[in-house]
């Protein structure tokens, strides 16, 4: 009887660890088809914010500090209607990118040079990010 016991067990555990690797598999093909792009361009892009935001923190508000992040941010906000295309013909959405834009565009033009005028245009930078956000963020 105890023998019985224990192959009932022994299957268990082997249902188990199939069960177990079957659902890794799932998930992992799931993964694979999932666009990694708009979540690539979101984290690119508040690395840079944070970068910025260090920068205040540190007191160092040079244009030659701030410049390169802003150019970056510059440079990927014009990817955002290809990072979401569903959101592309949505009024609302292109507002909010083109407010982005151009917020980036005054920040690239007179860039800030003391940290009181980053702090004024980092707010700019995120209110444009934060109207965007609170539309279509999940």
């Amino acid at each position: 009887m105890a023998g019985t016991g224990a192959r009932y067990f022994f299957l268990f555990l082997v249902g188990l660890v199939m069960g177990a690797v079957l659902a890794v598999m799932a998930v992992r093909t799931w993964q694979a088809r999932q666009d990694p792009f708009p979540d690539a361009l979101m984290h690119v892009q508040q690395w840079h914010a944070v970068q910025l935001k260090n920068n205040l923190e540190a007191n160092r508000c040079n244009a030659t500090d701030t410049l390169p992040h802003f150019s970056a941010l510059r440079s990927t906000a014009d990817d955002l209607e290809s990072a979401f295309p569903d959101l592309r013909d949505d009024a609302r959405f292109t507002k909010a990118a083109g407010g982005l834009r151009a917020a980036l565009d005054a920040a690239r033009a007179n860039p800030p040079l003391n940290c009181p005028a980053l702090g004024k245009t980092m707010e700019s930078i995120g209110g444009a990010c934060k109207a965007c956000h609170q539309d279509f963020r999940g």
